[in-house]
This record gives structure tokens, C-alpha cells and sequence, in this order.
């Protein structure tokens, strides 16, 4: 007795109906990583600038960091993203290039606000590096 085959069909992502978000950018000294988020904290979509194709020392230019934010942008604004919230994580160079490429997508900006973590004196930092 042969066995059918069975046809597999691709789960398409279902569409998120989320009109306000949350954009998460992380930007170390080596790479930028945009996220946005619900309210709640559930990625709608993510992009950073080695997932577009840069590569070493180019991952932190800004150039990079604004590519990756406009990736982002337009995932989210396929679930229908309007309105969005910045935090903005990191000393890096890609901080205002990506800031500015959100809101040039036509995301409506609300605030922006900057959550780097800073230590009221905590861990010992690493011994100083001599070149």
C-alpha cells in the first residue's frame, strides 16, 4: 500500500494589529541592534547591522545603524505600527542615525528616552589597556 503524499504547506506570520510600539536600540561600540516591541515587550520584528550584510568595523558606522533601524521600521509597519516609543541603550555611534531613520519611516514619535545603565560605583572595571 503506497502512502500519499501529503502537501506541506508554509505557516505564513500571522499580522499583528499593534498601532503602538516600542523601539529598542541597542548600540554597543561594535553593532547596533534595533527591536520593536509591544507594550508588553513581545518583539513584532528585529533588525541589526550585521543581519544586513555588514560586516568587522563597518557593523558600527552609523550608516549601518540607519539601515538596520529602517529594516525594523518597515517590518513593524507591516503589523501596523503608527506610534512608537524609543529607549536607546550603549554608547554607540549608530544612536542618533538610527533615531532619525525611525522617525523618517513616518513612525509618530512619543518619546525617546535614553536607558543606558549606569553603576553608582558597582563591579571594578578591567585593568587599562596599554598599547
Amino acid at each position: 500500500m503506497v502512502k500519499q503524499p501529503t502537501q506541506t504547506r508554509i505557516k505564513r506570520k500571522e499580522k499583528k494589529n499593534v498601532t503602538n510600539a516600542v523601539a529598542h536600540v541597542n548600540s554597543s561600540f561594535n553593532n547596533t541592534v534595533v527591536t520593536i516591541t509591544d507594550i508588553q515587550g513581545n518583539a513584532i520584528s528585529w533588525s541589526s547591522a550585521g543581519s544586513m550584510g555588514f560586516k568587522g568595523s563597518r557593523k558600527s558606522t552609523p550608516y549601518a545603524a540607519q539601515l538596520a533601524a529602517e529594516d525594523a521600521g518597515k517590518k513593524a509597519s507591516e503589523h501596523g505600527v503608527k506610534t512608537v516609543d524609543i529607549q536607546v541603550q550603549g554608547p554607540g555611534t549608530g544612536r542618533e542615525s538610527a533615531l532619525r531613520a525611525l522617525q523618517t519611516i513616518g513612525f509618530q514619535v512619543n518619546s525617546i528616552r535614553d536607558v543606558t545603565p549606569i553603576p553608582h560605583n558597582g563591579c571594578r572595571p578591567k585593568k587599562r589597556r596599554r598599547v
